[in-house]
């Protein structure tokens, strides 16, 4: 049998950490985060990183692992949740992958190929120079001419990704999208069930503006303050998370408080946006759309519970008791 999965995402402020932690007590399993934020220490409320409380007892894997100086790229995710799910499953337990970072969650589950190209540190040193010197807009507009599909797939602040795409196109003169695409019609290696947590857009967007708020009350500012205290500075990848760039650009004096608030709210809805048409985009999806369920958690909790209780059982008797 296959490795039985779990993938419970959508988008954000949607309430995804609270049904995971529910999801993991009625099934016995553990949780792997799949938010490309919460994988780094220090860097707790405007990750929204789920709370020693929020947990209830119910293990959580791949948060707090890298500090914020270090670059967590999809690859190392991959790599580090390929090692969760084992871990996991020796225990009888069952792996439940949780969060938005709908790229991580297509990497682990098709166990997409990263490594069919070598970094060229030239042609990345170039591109990184073009996007310093004429910013990201522009490079993003160097890559909207090669390959459409990428450009409309990477947001222009994630130059990482964008300045990856175009050294691939360098390297191999194909898109990288079609070598995403044709690495993710592969068959997967678990028996997944893939769910999409959604509501409806004005229900979505107060919930982000009074996570927002939460934040601000929270402290954001004051940890945005002591990561760069730390020596974090606006350029480094974990420093490009919603909630920290525009707390950097306050803190920098390039806008007023009410300004980055006015800025993150605003970015987090089209974020939103953005993480839907990518699931949209996926195969084999389940979308548990909230008012269906008369927007009851405890009807959509029942709902995964009955579709995924008949697999698991036979995957626990057929792995553990013969």
């Amino acid at each position: 049998m296959k490795q039985p999965l779990i993938i419970l995402t959508g988008p954000t402020a949607v309430g995804k950490t609270a049904l995971s932690v529910r999801l993991a007590k009625a099934l016995d399993g553990e949780i792997i985060s799949a938010d490309s934020m919460q994988i780094y220490r220090h860097m707790d409320i405007g990750s929204a990183k789920v709370t020693k409380e929020e947990m209830e007892g119910v293990p959580h894997h791949l948060i707090d692992c890298l500090e914020p100086w270090q670059e967590c790229s999809v690859s190392v995710f991959q790599e580090l949740a390929k090692k969760a799910v084992k871990d996991i499953a020796s225990r009888k337990k069952v792996p439940i992958v949780a969060g938005g970072t709908g790229f991580y969650i297509q990497a682990l589950l098709y166990d997409i190929d990263f490594k069919e190209t070598q970094e060229d540190t030239q042609i990345r040193r170039e591109l990184d120079e073009i996007g310093k010197e004429k910013g990201a807009e522009f490079l993003h507009g160097l890559l909207r001419e090669v390959d459409p599909e990428s450009a409309e797939a990477i947001h222009p602040n994630n130059r990482k990704r964008v300045i990856r795409a175009l050294e691939y196109y360098r390297q191999t003169g194909e898109k990288i999208s079609v070598h995403n695409e044709t690495e993710r019609q592969k068959d997967s290696p678990y028996d997944f069930f893939y769910y999409v947590l959604t509501t409806d857009r004005p229900a979505l967007y107060e919930r982000i503006d009074r996570r927002v708020d939460e934040m601000m009350e929270a402290g954001l500012v004051d940890e945005v303050k002591k990561l760069r205290e730390m020596g974090c500075f606006r350029e480094m990848v974990s420093m490009q998370g919603l909630g920290y760039k525009e707390i950097m650009d306050y803190l920098d004096g390039k806008c007023s408080l009410e300004e980055a608030v006015y800025i993150l709210k605003r970015d987090t809805r089209h974020f939103a946006k953005r993480q839907l048409t990518w699931f949209r985009r996926e195969r084999d999806v389940r979308w548990l759309n909230l008012p269906d369920f008369e927007n009851s958690r405890e009807r959509v909790l029942a709902q995964i519970v009955s579709e995924t209780q008949k697999t698991i059982e036979e995957w626990r008797r057929n792995t553990y008791e013969h």
